[in-house]
Formats: structure tokens, sequence, C-alpha cells
């Protein structure tokens, strides 16, 4: 009897797909099909592999309204936003395969008479990539095309709540001539995943969610028998990131930025801001702008273009926000918007109206854990080093951004921070030229800049004499 599952549009409701998952013997045929595939595609020409990621850029930039849409209909990111999301794609894409050359090359230490030596990046084989729907192609090309690029093959596990990524990306590649069996698509439950995971054919896994799914992912990889029972794991696990807005902040600048690093994708961003720390010095002016900035945001339909925000991706994600929010307001904290001012927030849907809560501290779980929704805790701080131990106060480690004209002080901040990437007078943002990656709870691994190459694929030392006494 064929499985499938319903793709439920946050926006009405509404049934958008019914998905067929995959069957054992799809599963098992496409494993097969991975791992001959990949013995060939690793022979291919650096060059060639560029020239296929560049075919497949190009082809997801030819369906960008139609992506774009299916974003929006499937988690509720406004359709204002979702075009983005392809460009963003793209640009990171892009830069991975202008550096793919340079950062696979063998490495050559100094000569030493009568030998030839030197370390050669080689694939790892098949890679499994665990995709979420929060950002469905952003997080997603994070591992698959430097994953290709190093030689592998792919088996994407796209989230249930956005699967037309994983076809697009199939697609896409089949436009740009990829080898069939290189990059594959396998629609699955929790319980055929666990199974993939632990079949032998799996050389590396790339996750990106939550924290018990991440380690759920690592006790499942751990318990593997056989011949590949140590393999790589990447894990992006999300954050709880804090901000710092110092007393020479441009006060402007920080809370229209601060606030959209908490409002935008409805909140839904592993590095999105949770906490803010602003000196009491300018505490009450920040606050006001803080207010002022958010109701300018607009909730409702994410069809309609005058739309800033969107529904959260579920309905219940909804209702773990709001009981969040309310258990923390019961402890004391103060919200600071009229919800009654974003009407389209109501108790039996997925749209939430956002709200910034003061009087919150560390004893709440609206303060400490991953809410993941369009609301915000700011707290009061005297000094440069409160806030360091408040922002280092954390399970988490993605994240973090300091706001200050100074950027000598900024930088001192900064190398004092917990965190796997921080900024300066900016959040929320991925340059694909940085490593991305977590410490803590918020994962382990590298994707993205030179280092992301590193993961995909394992050194081998050539170690050569050519004089022989």
């Amino acid at each position: 009897m064929k499985r499938t599952f319903d793709v439920i549009s946050p926006i009405d409701g509404n049934v958008v797909a019914t998905i067929e998952e995959a069957s054992p013997g799809l599963i098992a045929r496409t494993l097969d099909k991975a791992r001959k595939s990949q013995r060939e595609w690793r022979n291919t020409s650096i060059s060639d592999r560029i020239s296929i990621i560049e075919g497949f850029v190009q082809a997801m930039e030819a369906r960008s309204d139609e992506i774009a849409s299916s974003i929006t209909q499937c988690m509720g990111r406004p359709i204002r936003f979702t075009p983005g999301e392809v460009a963003g794609m793209a640009d990171r894409a892009r830069y991975m395969a202008s550096i793919a050359e340079e950062s696979l090359q063998d490495i050559i230490p100094s000569p030493k008479r009568g030998f030839t030596r030197y370390i050669r990046r080689e694939p790892l084989g098949v890679v499994l990539v665990l995709a979420p729907w929060n950002y469905p192609y952003l997080t997603a090309v994070n591992a698959i095309v430097p994953a290709l690029l190093a030689g592998n093959s792919v088996v994407l596990k796209h989230s249930d709540q956005t699967p037309f990524a994983a076809e697009h990306f199939r697609e896409a590649f089949e436009v740009a001539g990829l080898p069939d069996g290189v990059f594959n698509v396998l629609h699955m439950n929790h319980d055929t995943t666990a199974q993939v995971l632990a079949d032998d054919v799996i050389d590396h896994v790339a996750f990106t969610g939550s924290v018990s799914g991440g380690v759920a992912v690592q006790k499942t990889v751990a318990n593997r028998v056989g011949r590949n029972r140590f393999i790589g794991l990447g894990l992006e696990l999300g954050g709880n990131d804090p901000a710092y807005v110092r007393s020479d902040a441009n006060l402007d600048h920080a809370a229209i930025n601060i606030v959209e690093g908490a409002l935008f994708n409805s909140g839904q961003s592993c590095c999105g801001i949770e906490r803010v720390y602003v000196h009491d010095a300018i505490w009450d002016s920040f606050i006001e702008k803080m207010v002022e900035e958010t109701l300018t945001y607009r909730l409702g339909d994410p069809t309609d273009p005058a739309t800033t925000l969107g529904p959260v991706a579920r309905q219940r994600n909804a209702d773990a926000i709001r009981v969040s929010v309310t258990q923390a307001i019961e402890a004391g904290a103060h919200p600071l918007i009229d919800v009654a001012r974003f009407p389209a927030d109501r108790a039996d849907t997925a749209y939430v109206a956002p709200q910034i809560l003061t009087n919150v501290d560390h004893s709440m779980a609206f303060v400490t854990e991953e809410t993941f929704g369009p609301c915000v805790g700011v707290m009061r701080v005297s000094s440069d080093q409160q806030a360091i131990q408040m922002m280092n106060d954390s399970w988490y480690g993605l994240t973090a951004s300091i706001w200050s004209r100074d950027v000598e002080a900024g930088t001192e901040i900064a190398g004092q921070l917990e965190t796997g990437t921080v900024f300066l007078n900016r959040c929320d943002y991925l340059d694909p030229a940085l490593a991305w990656t977590g410490i803590k709870n918020s994962g382990r691994g590298v994707t993205l800049s030179s280092l992301g190459f590193e993961q995909m694929t394992r050194p081998k030392s050539f170690h050569l004499r050519t004089e022989v006494l």
C-alpha cells in the first residue's frame, strides 16, 4: 500500500498537494544508483562540475517566479520577499563554484629530496542532505553544491512542508546535464529516514533542523554497524541569537535592523535575533524606536505584495509561540505591542502578531530557548562586560551581533563572544565567503567558504619515494 502525506498551506489551512512517500524498493534502488554514479562522477573534471553547477543555477533562476510562489504557498513567507531566496541561493552556489578549483587542489608541502609528497582531497562518496522548510533553498544549497563540486553524489530528503523545493532542485540538475543518479530525491517519513541514515551506502550526513532532530540523527549514525560506521556528520541546529546595543550605537540603524532580524520570515530563522541587550544610557530611546519600527509591519495574506509579515509555517508552531509568550507574561514580562494592532492574529490560525517583551530574564524559557517566531525579549545592561556575560549565557552559539559606532570596541567584544559568527552593525546574514558554523547546541561542522569543502572531502596523503638507493 502506498503511503502519502499532505502539504498544508499555513495561508488558509488548505492542502496544497499530496506527495507519495518513497517505497522501500525505490529507496534501495536510489541508494544503489547514487553509489554507482558517484564512482564515475568523482572522475569528472572540476571544470565540468563547475559548468554543470552554473547550468543548474541558470535553470533555477529561469523559474524564479514559480519557486517564489511555491515558498509562499508552502511556508507562508510574503511574496514580496520570496524571490530573494532564489537570488541568495544563486549567489552561494556561484561563489562556491568560483573557489572550488583552488579549494580542492592538492596541498603540496615544501620540497624534500628524493620524494614527491602531496595531500589530495578526495570525495566522501554518497552525501545525505536533510533540509528544513524555513529557508528551503538556501539551507539545502549550502551542502548540495559543495558536495557535488567535490565529486560526491547527493541524496536529498527535504522537509514534508516544502517537498517542491527538492523537485525544483532535481529538475534544475536534469536541465544542467548532471549525470543520472548523481543527485537524487527521496520523500520519506522519520522512520524511513532513520533507516537510510543507518545504511552503509551513506558516507556523510548534512542535517539542518532542531536540536532534538540533531540528537536523533547523531544517535542513529553513532549506532550504525558495518563497514562505514564512522562517517562525517554536519549539524546546523539553530540558535537563540543575541544582539547588544551599546550606548554609542546609531539607534535608528540598530532599531530597523534588529527588528528585521527578529521578524523577517516571521522569526523563523536559525540566526534570527531572539535576545536584545540594551545599554541603560539609551534604553528609553531605543525601546521607543523598536516599537515604532515593529508597528510598521503588516501581518496578513502573504500572497499580497503589501504584506510584510506572513503566517508561521504551521498552526502547531503558532500555538507553541503563543504559549511561550503567554508563559513569559505570566512570569512578569511586559508586552509592548498591542496585538489588536494586528487583526490577522487569531488563535485558530498560523498568523501570529509580532511582540516585544521587556522585564524578561534568563529564568524564562522565552529567553533561553529558541522560540522561532516573530517575538523578541529585550533586557537592560550597564556595561560591555555585563552584555558579554549575558550573551554567552546560552546553550546556543550560532550568531551574535554588536551595534556600535566604535569598531575597535566592537571588535574587542566580538573576540569574547562564544558564537560561530559575530556581526558588527548587521545581523541575520550568511556571507558565502565566510564559514557558517555553530558551537554548543547550535551544532557542529562547517558549510560555505573554502572550509565547506573540507566537510565534503577526506584528505589522502601521497608519500612517494622517487630515489631508491
